[in-house]
Parts: structure tokens; C-alpha cells; sequence
């Protein structure tokens, strides 16, 4: 169907038939046919009334889009063809509008599809109902608690790679405005025979495979685990790894969702501890030992899995160890303690497994519940889903089977008297008389198992509580006494003879006559199965582990709780689970679905006959549709009803101003329909028979067919006309377009003409005038050139005498004012740079000029160098000035001085106050310094030099001890006289003192450094800047007297020879005279 039709009911574009309700003829092979034609054509939804069958695709369908979603919300069930939505916006509306509580009965057989119907469901309900943070929040739980219990409670059977091996009904609880508040999940039965051992072709539950699979390096080490799948017993090998299911994908989504749902971290880990624990503990193998009074007894083969098992459980290895050997029973206050033998052995190992992941999983459905129920108690609205094991039929049915039947009989029971009570109430609300339904009624079976005096599962439990010798033939052989008469139940020994003969009914099995066929039960097992016992010490052992989850799972196990009353059996458990489920499904709205699978082989496309037939015969389907038929089979509201077939009457086409129903009885009348196929209700036609609808309904094809047939007359015609008229229309505008071109045309071509015309006779003009313009231009120039050579004539005539006489003065004045002005603009383009050392000037052009070529060059250094003064700062300045007053001193007097140009005078060499070698020195100098440098004092008794810290401030200069920091003097810048130096390039300098001063007591200081221009710069710069002593003054002189203490000692300056090399050299000639050699220059 294209985007652009409108469905507006069940009934259109039908293929084959839609609700099973109108098929015609009724019968089983018409049934299977209708459903493989739909299927066929990718219909895999089909309807019983409120009833949806639903056939497993095995492949994607584009059927379940946003879109798809949208277009079956508030909208009519009937409305649009059979879909699984709409069922669930049914249900979803009359919950939310209505205040009916709903519940959703999902059954069909392992493979069917029931969880992905389920899904579907609870995604389609989250898809339509409110937005917000936490409604999405608890949406995101509720979807996400199905990857959990997949993983977990899921496993691949021959017939599903994703079997659900549990029961689960899902409450999911919403508010007055219909936005989910949480939910509530129960579980029934799950199957924990897998997860010790597994059927030829099926896995044990996913979660074992997921966790080898998807765990990291390190869990698997924590957990004590590898990969390898043939390592351990518990899992089967032959199908260990399924195509298009990833385990270790699925793994990741497992603990996300784990996560989602509100799964601490800590109890994940508790959570795969138990599932590594299970799997250590099915390598746990026994051997028998013998002992002493004859018995065997159990041992342990190999205590490495044991041992691993304990630490995961944080259990004491020996007490688990003793708990294999033996078993205590107690009996009032006596204990007795028996050994095990192997096979007992295995079995209680077996048993713990089996109880160990079926309470885990019980746990991990009650912490589910936690994160996901209802946070307030306000009254709620309850939507129940229920996803649980189709009818069973295999060829070896056990206690499994017989359970999970004994479940759909009760499931079929509560169906037929719902679907009754339904149509009862709706006939009473139509006012349409109600006439009692023959059907079949299962009560009796129901009543054959679940009897508490002589029910199947009474004398199961009543078989597994007597004392003495119990087994599965004494069960066998009480149901032969007590259920020989029951119409269905059937067995070889019982005392009906009719069963004698039958070959086909071994002697260890029962038959009972089920709803949907015979089912044939083999006994062994049931009374074990039903019992499930553990044994108490494994119970204790369990107990006592330190794991974090050990006490919940098995509280039994605590000493000090002891109860010696035998545990509940599986089968009275399972009895009352029932009991509960159905008393809670009577208080709601049931809803339908209906699962079945096409074929063994999980292949698309492909249908088989036999195999859909059997699981419509065990699912009551042909049962449904005669209940649903027996009465009305197909209902109507008058104003659709109406709206349908009105085209059928000219009374009521096209417009109906009167009621529905009156409408509706003009047009039965008119079609002449007999009365006693249908019925008026209050606001609905009821039609009994589906071949009257079917009468309709090609009634109504027809009338379409007519109804498009005139249609199409009409569009044609008016088609036509429209055409017809366009065209001639388009005839008159074309025509005036065309006038209005042709006089267009004609006027173009006569206002050209004239404006030719008009042209030829304007330039005429322009060119008259012009030629009398140009004759009275040249007249005009001819007068006044000729008065022009006349007055110039005069003037040459007056002024000659006065321009013989200054024409010289004129001509020179002129002459160098060109030159100046050339002079200039040449100087501006070769000016020298802005640098004050820059000493090149441009060359004189003439000799005239020197005096002012000098003058301007003298202005322009001055000013440059005014220039460059400008950019100063205090700091900057303050080291020009100590500059130029060393040049004033030393230049072209002291060899050394070029040297010391270009280094900078930084003064304090040492960094006094920041090294702590010297603080001494900081606490003796209490004022600016101003220099600080290591020099050499040179003894006067071997010219040798000892090295010593010179410090220099504005009132004294000290010398100190380099190594120790002592001051050896501190002398008053006034005591000073003078300092004498050399000429040549070396660092010698005496600093003379006053005499008569304290400080001339030990006489002059010979001292020599590196830095003798800066020193000696400073020390005059020093004095200089005092105004209460003189300037000190610097004597310059190759040979000069020292005072040492009482003697005068010459200092004189030589040089030295090639074997000196460069450096420079002080000798004591005699005590009257030192000899420095200094280098040659």
C-alpha cells in the first residue's frame, strides 16, 4: 500500500482473512491455509477477535519502525490491518483512559517468538508514553532488565538460539497520566536440570558461554577461568558456539545493562564469582574408598577445582570436602551421619550446582525489583506481561513437561472463561439476548492434577513424603489405583482394561488427554525432580562462606535456625506460583498473543503444514474461533459500519443527516438482509454469520468499482473541458500578443525613420554653426597676436636701455640661489646615519660653500647627538657619564684603557648581598655599594699577590680575606691622596694615603686588577662628587714611590722581553725597587 492510501479498516486490501472470526468455510485445513497465505505475503499477524496470533518471521521485517508506531497509536483495533501494536495500544488506552488494569498472555511453544513479543510490547508502550528524565530513566530499566535475564535465564535449544528456560510475568506499573512508575518481575520454574547437563544440540545458559567468551584477561584470572569450553564439564561441546550469536558482544551488553538496571559494581562481581563457582564445581570428580566396616566412601579425585571453588566461595576447603562424604540426618534429637557413595556424590554435587544458580537467579530477579519498582505508593495502574512456555509435546516427556502443561491447561482455562465472561458482558451492555456457548471445559484436567485429595500432584508429594522405599514406580502404581476411572488419564497397569492392549503405551509411562491432544509422560525422575532436595550439610557449608551473597541463597544452612521440617516440594511450589499468577490474571483486562513457529529449521519463508497444525491444535485456536463464533462473529459501531456501506443505498449516499443506526436499519432494509443475521445494540450492528459481511463487503467492491468507474467519467470530461477552455484562452492572449508585436513592429519602424531624418538635419546645423564659430575664433586669435608682437615691440623699445644696465646683477643673483637650492636638496638625500660616532659627512660641491658646509655639519652632529642623549635613561646615563669621565682620565694615557670601552662598568662583581659567603661584609658596609671586586695586594717584600675582596662605597673602600670574608682595612675615602698607574697595559695602581691620617700607619696599598679603569673611575667620580674634600687626583708615570709603612719603595714599569710572553710580572730588584714587566705593545 502506498503512503498516500488511507487505511480505514480491517477489511481493506485484505489478504486472505484477517480475523480468523470471518474465515468461511471454518475448519482446520482452511485455518492453516488462511494463516500460510498471509504468511506468504509477509502478514505474520492475524486476528481471533481481541486474539492476536503472531508467526515467527525468523528474519527483519520493516514492520516495527518509528513510523509504524505512529501510525497505530489511538488508533481503532480493527481499524488497521493485524499488527502486534495494535494490540499493545489497546491494552496501553483502555489501561490509561479507562483505569482497566491489563495483563498480556504471551504462549506459544520454544522458538515461537514469545520474547520477542514481549519486547515488542514493552517497546511499543515506551515508544507512546510520556517523556521526562525519570520516565525515561525507568523506561531505560524496564527495557534493560531483558538482556539480564536473557543472559541469565536463556539458553539455544535444538528448536531457539534464544530459548527462554523460565517463566517470567512482568507488572509494569504506571500513573494516573499513564507514564510508567516501574515494574515487578516474577519467574516460574526455570529450568536448572540444564545446567548440569544439556540435550545432544543445546547449550547450557548463555551467561556461562558470554563470560569465557567476553570477560577480560584479568577477570577470567580473578575469576580463576579460561576460555577454553572444553575445559569444563557443565557445558557442552557440540554446540558451544551458535551462528550470528556473539558472546562476547553480548557480555558487553549484559554488563551495561547490568549497570543500567542499577547493578553495584561489587555485586557483578559477587554475581559471575557464583557462575565461575558453578562451573569449577562440575570438574569436581569423586572416586570410592573403602573402609572398614565395608562401606563405601566418596573422596575427592583431584582437589585443584575444589580448592579454586573455596577461594571464589571463601569457604573452608574441608568442610565443602566433608560435605561430599558425608550426609547427617536428624530425626528429633538424634543425629546419625552416613557416608556417600560416588553416585551419591554426584548427585549432591549436582544438586548444589543446580540450587546454587537457581537461587542466584531468584536473587538477581528480586534485586531487579529493587532498582526497578514504583518509588512512591500512590495508587497505581498495572499492565501485566506474561511470557511463559508454550504447551509441551516432545518424545520423551518428563516432570518438566507435565508442570508446564499443567500451567497452559490452567492458562486455557482462565482464556475460555474470560473470553466468555468478554463476550457475555458485551452482549448484556448491547442489550442483545445471550444464549448459553457449548464448549469444551478443562476444568476436569485441571482438577485430575491439581486435586489436594487425589490430584496427580497430591500424590506426587504425598509419594515423596512417606517414609520407607519410594520410588517412581510406587508413583506410577498409586496413580494406576487412584486415576484408573478418569476419562483423561491413561495408563497399561491401571484397572481400565481398554488400556491392556495398547502397544503404544509403555509400561513406565502415564497418558493424560490434555486440551490440545494426548501427552504421554515417562516417570522416571518425577518423584526426584519433585523432592529437590540438598542436602543439609552442603546447605551449612554454604552458609558458612564469606562470599557476600552465600547467607541470602541459602539461609537454611544457619545453625541457629535449624528446622527439621521437610522443605516445600517443586511440584506444591510450582502449584501455588499458579495459584497466584491466576488469582492476579482474574483481576485484570486479558489481552492475547499467540505465538507459533513455521518450521524446525529457524529458516525464512518456510512453512510447514504439519508442524503449525499440531501448534494450533494444542493452543486451542480452532477452539477460540468457535467460542468467539458461536454468537456474533463480527460487531460493529454504527458510524463506521455506516460510513463503510452507505455507497449501498441512494438513501444514504453520499450524506446521512440522521442517527447511525437509523441509517444502518434503512440499509440492511434496502439490501434486503434477512433478520435473523443480525442484531441492533445499543451502539453496535452484530452480524452473525460471516458470509453476510462477506455479502457486504462485495456489495461494497462493486459499488466502488462503479463509484471509480463514474469518477473517472467525470475527471475525463471535466479533464477535457479544462483543456478546451485553456486552449482557447491561450488562442485570445496569444492573438492579442501578437497584435500588439505587429504594431509595435510598426511604430519602431516609423520612429526610426524620423529620428534618422531628424538627426541628419541637426548635424546639418551643428555644422553651420560650427564653421562660424571657427571663422570667429581664427578673426579673434589673428587681433590678438597681432597686438601682442605690437605691445612687446613698445615695451623692448622702453625698457632697453634699463635691462643692458642690470642684467649681469640679475643673472648671478639667480645663478646661486639654483646652486644653494640644488646644495640643499642634495645634502637632504646623502645625510649621514643618526649613530654620534657616525663621522662621515657628504663631499663639498663648491669651494664657496666651505664655510657653511662646516657650520651645518658641526649643527647637525650637535644636533643628533642631542638626539641620541634624549633616549637616555637615569641608569643609562649614569654609566655615560662614569664613560666619559674614564675617557677624560685614561684616553691616549693608559695602554689598557681601548680595552675597557666596550665593557660596560657593572660595579658589583660579586653579588654581595645575595651570596651568603659573605655576610660579614653585609653587616661591616651599612651604605650604597658601589663597587665590589676580587683584586690582588702585591707584597712588597716578594711582588707577589694575595687576593683580596675590594669594596667600594661613597665614604671608604675595604679589602677583605677572599676565603673567610675577615676585613684586613677599611680606609676613609678622605685619607686618600691620590693613585698612581702606568702608562702600559697593565692592572697596577698604588693607592696613596694623607699622611699624618690614622690610616697612613701601615702605608700605601699596591694593589693590581683587571678593572683598573673602572676602579680608579669611580674612586675620582667618588671624590669629585664631594664638596668637602678635593678631587682625588691620578697620577700617570712609569715609575713612582710607594710609602710601606717607615720606607719608600719605587715602583718602576719596564718591558719585558719574547721569554714573558703576555703576561705581566712584579719582581723585588732590592728594598728599594720593584721591577713590573709588562708586555711589549
Amino acid at each position: 500500500m502506498s503512503k498516500m492510501e488511507v487505511k480505514t479498516s480491517l477489511l481493506d486490501n485484505m489478504i486472505g482473512v484477517g480475523d480468523m472470526v470471518l474465515l468461511e468455510p471454518l475448519s482446520e485445513e482452511t485455518f492453516i491455509d488462511n494463516l500460510q497465505k498471509r504468511f506468504s505475503h509477509n502478514e505474520i499477524y492475524t486476528y481471533i477477535g481481541s486474539v492476536v496470533i503472531s508467526m515467527n518471521p525468523y528474519r527483519s521485517l520493516p514492520i516495527y519502525t518509528a513510523d509504524k508506531v505512529e501510525e497505530y497509536r489511538n488508533r481503532n483495533f480493527y481499524e488497521l490491518s493485524p499488527h502486534i501494536y495494535a494490540l499493545s495500544d489497546e491494552a496501553y488506552r483502555s489501561l490509561r483512559d479507562q483505569d482497566k488494569d491489563q495483563c498480556i498472555l504471551i504462549t506459544g511453544e520454544s522458538g515461537a517468538g514469545k520474547t520477542e513479543a514481549s519486547k515488542l510490547v514493552m517497546s511499543y508502550v515506551a515508544a507512546v508514553c510520556g517523556k521526562g528524565h525519570e520516565v525515561n530513566k525507568v523506561k531505560e530499566q524496564l527495557l534493560q532488565s531483558n538482556p539480564v535475564l536473557e543472559a541469565f535465564g536463556n539458553a539455544k535449544t535444538v528448536r531457539n538460539d534464544n530459548s527462554s528456560r523460565f517463566g517470567k510475568y512482568m507488572d509494569i506499573e504506571f500513573d494516573f497520566k499513564g507514564d510508567p512508575l516501574g515494574g515487578v518481575i516474577s519467574n516460574y520454574l526455570l529450568e536448572k536440570s540444564r545446567v548440569v547437563k544439556q540435550p545432544r544440540g543445546e547449550r547450557n545458559f548463555h551467561i556461562f558461554y558470554q563470560l569465557l567468551s567476553g570477560a577480560s584477561e584479568d577477570m577470567l584470572k580473578k575469576l580463576k577461568l579460561g576460555r577454553d569450553f572444553s575445559k569444563y564439564n557443565y557445558l557442552s561441546l557440540d554446540s558451544a558456539t551458535v551462528n550470528g550469536l556473539d558472546d562476547a558482544a553480548n557480555f558487553r551488553t549484559v554488563r551495561n545493562a547490568m549497570q543500567i538496571v542499577g547493578f553495584l559494581e561489587d555485586e557483578v562481581q559477587s554475581v559471575l564469582e557464583l557462575v565461575a563457582a558453578v562451573l569449577k564445581l562440575g570438574n569436581i570428580e569423586f572416586k570410592p574408598e573403602s573402609r572398614a566396616n565395608g562401606f563405601d566412601e566418596s573422596r575427592v579425585k583431584d582437589k585443584n577445582d575444589l580448592k579454586e571453588m573455596c577461594e571464589l566461595l571463601g569457604i573452608e576447603q574441608l568442610v565443602l570436602e566433608r560435605a561430599f562424604s558425608f550426609r547427617t540426618v536428624e530425626a528429633k534429637m538424634e543425629k546419625v551421619s552416613t557416608t556417600l557413595n560416588v553416585a551419591q556424590a554426584y548427585y549432591a554435587r549436582d544438586a548444589l550446582a543446580k540450587n546454587l544458580y537457581s537461587r542466584m537467579f531468584s536473587w538477581l530477579v528480586n534485586r531487579i525489583n529493587e532498582s526497578i519498582k514504583a518509588k512512591t505508593k500512590a495508587r497505581k495502574k498495572v499492565m501485566g506481561v506474561l511470557d511463559i512456555y508454550g504447551f509441551e509435546i516432545f518424545e520423551d516427556n518428563s516432570f518438566e513437561q507435565f508442570i508446564i502443561n499443567y500451567c497452559n491447561e490452567k492458562l486455557q482455562q482462565i482464556f475460555i472463561e474470560l473470553t466468555l465472561r468478554e463476550e457475555q458482558e458485551e452482549y448484556v451492555r448491547e442489550g442483545i439476548e445471550w444464549t448459553n456457548i457449548e464448549y469444551f471445559n478443562n476444568a476436569i484436567i485441571c482438577e485430575l492434577i491439581e486435586n489436594n485429595q487425589n490430584g496427580i500432584l497430591a500424590m506426587l508429594d504425598e509419594e515423596c513424603l512417606r517414609p520407607g522405599t519410594v520410588t517412581d514406580e510406587t508413583f506410577l502404581d498409586k496413580l494406576n489405583t487412584v486415576c484408573a476411572e478418569h476419562q483423561h488419564f491413561e495408563s497399561r497397569l491401571s484397572k481400565n482394561s481398554k488400556f491392556l492392549t495398547d502397544h503404544s503405551l509403555p509400561h513406565n509411562c502415564f497418558r493424560i488427554q490434555h486440551y490440545a491432544g494426548k501427552v504421554l509422560y515417562q516417570v522416571e525422575g518425577f518423584v526426584d525432580k519433585n523432592n529437590d532436595l540438598l542436602y543439609r550439610d552442603l546447605s551449612q557449608a554454604m552458609y558458612k562462606a564469606n562470599h557476600s551473597l552465600m547467607k541470602l541463597l541459602f539461609p537454611e544452612g544457619n545453625p541457629a535456625k535449624v528446622n527439621l521440617k521437610r522443605p516445600p516440594t517443586a511440584g506444591f511450589q510450582f502449584k501455588a506460583s499458579v495459584g497466584t499468577l491466576m488469582r492476579n490474571l482474574q483481576t485484570k483486562n486479558p489481552n492475547y498473543i499467540r505465538c507459533i513457529k513455521p518450521n524446525d529449521k529457524k529458516a525464512a519463508q518456510v512453512f510447514s503444514e504439519s508442524l503449525v497444525s499440531h501448534q494450533v491444535r494444542y493452543l486451542g485456536l480452532m477452539e477460540n474461533v468457535r467460542v468467539r463464533r458461536a454468537g456474533y462473529a463480527f460487531r460493529q459501531a454504527y458510524e463506521p459500519c455506516l460510513e463503510r456501506y452507505k455507497m449501498l443505498c441512494k438513501q444514504t449516499w453520499p450524506h446521512w443527516k440522521d442517527l447511525a443506526r437509523k441509517g444502518v436499519e434503512v440499509l440492511l432494509k434496502d439490501l434486503k438482509v434477512p433478520e435473523e443475521e443480525f442484531s441492533y445494540g445499543r451502539s453496535k450492528i452484530f452480524i452473525r454469520n460471516p458470509r453476510t459481511l462477506f455479502f457486504l463487503e462485495e456489495r461494497r467492491r462493486q459499488c466502488l468499482e462503479d463509484l471509480a468507474t463514474l469518477i473517472q467519467k467525470i475527471y475525463r470530461g471535466w479533464k477535457r473541458r479544462t483543456h478546451f477552455l485553456l486552449l482557447k484562452k491561450s488562442q485570445v492572449v496569444v492573438a492579442a500578443w501578437y497584435r500588439r508585436y505587429a504594431q509595435q513592429q510598426k511604430y519602431q519602424k516609423i520612429k526610426s525613420s524620423t529620428i534618422v531624418v531628424q538627426s541628419f538635419i541637426r548635424g546639418w546645423k551643428a555644422r553651420k554653426i560650427l564653421r562660424e564659430l571657427k571663422y570667429q575664433k581664427r578673426c579673434k586669435e589673428a587681433v590678438t597676436t597681432i597686438a601682442a608682437y605690437w605691445h612687446g615691440m613698445q615695451v623692448r623699445r622702453e625698457y632697453r636701455k634699463f635691462f643692458r644696465a642690470n642684467a649681469g646683477k640679475k643673472i648671478y643673483d639667480f645663478t646661486i640661489q639654483k646652486i644653494m637650492q640644488k646644495y640643499f636638496f642634495d645634502l637632504k638625500n646623502t645625510m649621514p646615519s643618526m649613530s654620534p660616532i657616525d663621522k662621515s659627512w657628504p663631499a663639498r660641491p663648491f669651494l664657496f660653500l666651505e664655510g657653511t658646509h662646516q657650520q651645518l655639519r658641526s649643527i647637525f652632529h650637535l644636533w643628533r647627538c642631542k638626539q641620541y642623549r634624549d633616549q637616555f635613561t637615569e641608569e643609562k646615563k649614569a654609566i655615560y657619564e662614569e664613560k666619559l669621565e674614564a675617557s677624560k682620565l685614561f684616553k691616549d694615557k693608559k695602554a689598557l684603557y681601548p680595552s675597557s670601552v666596550g665593557q660596560p662598568f657593572k660595579g658589583d662583581y660579586l653579588d654581595i648581598n645575595k651570596n651568603p659567603k659573605y655576610q660579614k661584609l653585609n653587616i661591616v658596609m651599612d651604605e650604597k655599594l658601589l663597587l665590589a671586586d676580587v683584586i690582588n695586594k702585591v707584597n712588597r717584600a716578594n711582588g707577589k699577590g694575595a687576593s683580596r675582596i675590594f669594596l667600594l662605597t661613597k665614604k671608604n673602600f675595604v679589602l677583605a680575606d677572599q676565603k673567610t670574608g675577615q676585613v684586613k682595612a677599611s680606609i676613609p675615602l678622605p685619607d686618600l691622596s691620590s693613585v698612581s698607574v702606568s702608562s702600559h697595559n697593565d692592572g697596577f695602581f698604588a693607592l696613596k694615603l694623607k699622611q699624618g691620617t690614622a690610616s697612613a700607619a701601615k702605608g700605601d696599598f699596591l694593589l693590581s686588577s683587571d678593572r683598573l679603569i673602572e676602579i680608579i673611575t669611580k674612586l675620582h667620580r667618588t671624590g669629585a662628587a664631594s664638596s668637602d674634600r678635593e678631587p682625588l687626583s691620578v697620577d700617570i708615570s712609569d715609575e713612582f714611590l710607594v710609602q710601606f709603612k717607615q720606607d719608600k719603595v719605587c715602583v718602576k714599569f719596564v718591558q719585558g722581553g719574547p721569554k714573558n710572553g703576555n703576561s705581566v710580572t712584579c719582581k723585588r730588584k732590592n728594598n728599594r725597587l720593584l721591577e713590573v714587566s709588562v708586555p711589549p705593545p
